[in-house]
């Protein structure tokens, strides 16, 4: 599906909803018009008249790309195609050029406006001033009847994203040793996976290890990143390759030393939960809950169901969480096409862990893995 064809249908979707719809860049912008997100900042980097930057249509004008000079120069935007881009520069006035926008739409009283979920409040604040009896709804969940299947072309460019995360995963593995910390193997994974040709992680890359002299530790990275890992321990990955605007997410276990019986049940069980859950992918014949619940349940079969602590996957693609969720009460019935991840986990706070990911696409028959790489519990040996 071409980035106009998105367009066009986004617009015959706005129609009898919303008489204006202002979309900043983000996911919903890349997805709509090929506008491409850049490397997030932890910090904001402010521009003058940031707030009207990003696409501003209706159901029957073409999207007028408005943007301040510093992203139109520096941020690469300013040679978008297909739209029609208008340049703020640092000293003219936002409110104007967002008037005259607006008065070339001729919106009747009181318009509905769809605004992108991603929106800040800021642009919001100033649209209100500007257009005081606005009704806003969202323009992202409008857009979710054509982000949730993926075409053809949506899966084989997830699909290379993936090739460039196993790969990535395999220049890591021999690099592998004894009394590395968690922060030098983060470091690596994300220096290969750029390597690959990815603009750079999905999300931050994350290592989630346990072991009996390594108790497990979530959300204090500061502290996490200095450990020196030193067997016996699991290690397992979490960190995914962006590929043409689409996010990949993928895990598997490794053992730094020679693996316990412990270590080899748990990562079996695992694979094992991932395998039942991918059968049961079964587009027109089940709904999300029911293949949470069919993986899980062999996981609390062999004893393990309190370590396993959360959904067992969530729909990805232009983002990487993204509904519908492959947990109890979503009832969504599966639709080919739709991805997810399929990622079951053992979490033990001072045992052995085990945990694995892939982005699974729905098919009649059950899922189609994209990754099928490293099946088998790698051992670091030194």
């Amino acid at each position: 599906m071409s980035s106009l064809t998105r367009l066009e249908r986004f617009q015959a979707l706005l129609a009898g909803k919303a008489d204006l719809a202002y979309v900043p860049i983000c996911t919903d912008l890349d997805y709509l018009a090929g506008i491409s997100r850049d490397i997030p900042n932890f910090g904001v980097t402010l521009h003058p008249g940031a707030w009207l930057e990003g696409a501003w249509l209706t159901p029957t004008h073409a999207p007028i790309l408005a943007l301040p000079r510093m992203t139109a120069e520096y941020g690469g935007k300013g040679g978008a195609t297909g739209v029609e881009v208008r340049v703020l520069g640092d000293f003219d006035d936002p409110e104007k050029m967002v008037r005259d926008i607006l008065a070339g739409f001729k919106l009747p009283a009181k318009p509905r406006i769809a605004v992108s979920d991603m929106a800040h409040g800021e642009s919001l604040i100033h649209i209100q001033k500007l257009i005081p009896d606005a009704v806003f709804i969202s323009a992202t969940e409008i857009l979710r009847k054509l982000r949730t299947v993926k075409s053809p072309e949506e899966i084989a460019t997830m699909r290379a994203a993936g090739a460039m995360t196993e790969a990535a995963f395999a220049e890591v593995l021999p690099k592998l040793k004894f009394g590395m910390t968690e922060l030098d193997i983060i470091a690596e994974v994300d220096y290969q996976m750029k390597r690959q040709g990815s603009l750079g992680a999905t999300f931050t890359t994350s290592l989630y290890n346990s072991g009996p002299n390594h108790p497990l530790m979530m959300g204090k990275r500061l502290e996490s990143w200095k450990r020196k890992i030193v067997p016996p321990v699991s290690v397992l990955f979490d960190f995914g390759a962006s590929h043409q605007g689409l996010c990949y997410d993928f895990g598997r276990t490794v053992s730094f030393g020679a693996p316990s019986a412990e270590q080899i049940k748990v990562h079996r069980l695992i694979m094992e939960s991932q395998a039942v859950g991918i059968a049961h992918l079964k587009a027109g014949n089940a709904t999300c809950e029911q293949v949470d619940h069919a993986a899980r349940q062999h996981l609390v079969d062999a004893g393990y169901g309190q370590y396993f602590r959360h959904r067992l996957g969530h729909g990805i693609g232009w983002d990487v969480h993204e509904p519908p969720f492959l947990t109890k009460g979503d009832t969504t019935v599966l639709e080919e096409g739709m991805m997810f991840t399929i990622e079951p986990s053992i979490f033990q706070a001072t045992g052995f862990s085990a945990r694995v990911e892939d982005v699974i696409v729905a098919r009649p028959g059950g899922g189609e893995a994209l990754t099928k790489g490293f099946q088998d519990l790698f051992v670091v040996e030194r």
